[in-house]
């Protein structure tokens, strides 16, 4: 039977992680076609102007390729976040908690062994 973890070298591919940056400008391009009424009938435009029309793609575009990129510096520096040992280990566990804190809630939510805490103390109860 194969293990359903994954480790953080599945978890971080770069081809999942344009994709997401991609899907990002899309989205933000996309919204800003519909903001700017890409929809509408045109109106009549003086000489000189940018159609209306155009004038969205070419902002839909600027705003897609700004996301494209906030959004790949924005992983790239998460990524070096992650300590490099620990692309082999399997993750079991939420990363962003500390080994205390994911100990503590595997062990359902009592950090010394069962025992519960003072009230208003934030300390085990003495005996």
């Amino acid at each position: 039977m194969t293990d359903s973890r994954p480790n953080r070298r599945d978890i971080m591919k770069p081809a999942q992680l344009l994709g997401l940056a991609f899907v990002a400008a899309v989205f933000g391009g996309v919204i800003t076609l519909v903001s700017m009424g890409i929809f509408q009938q045109p109106r009549v435009v003086p000489a000189g102007e940018l159609e209306p029309h155009v004038k969205a793609w070419v902002v839909a575009g600027v705003v897609a390729g700004i996301v494209f990129i906030v959004t790949l510096v924005t992983i790239a520096l998460l990524l070096l976040a992650v300590d490099p040992a620990d692309f082999g280990k399997r993750v079991d566990k939420p990363v962003l908690l500390g080994d205390e804190a994911a100990d503590e809630a595997a062990d359902g939510g009592t950090a010394s062994g069962g025992e519960a805490s003072a009230p208003g103390t934030g300390e085990p109860p003495r005996a």
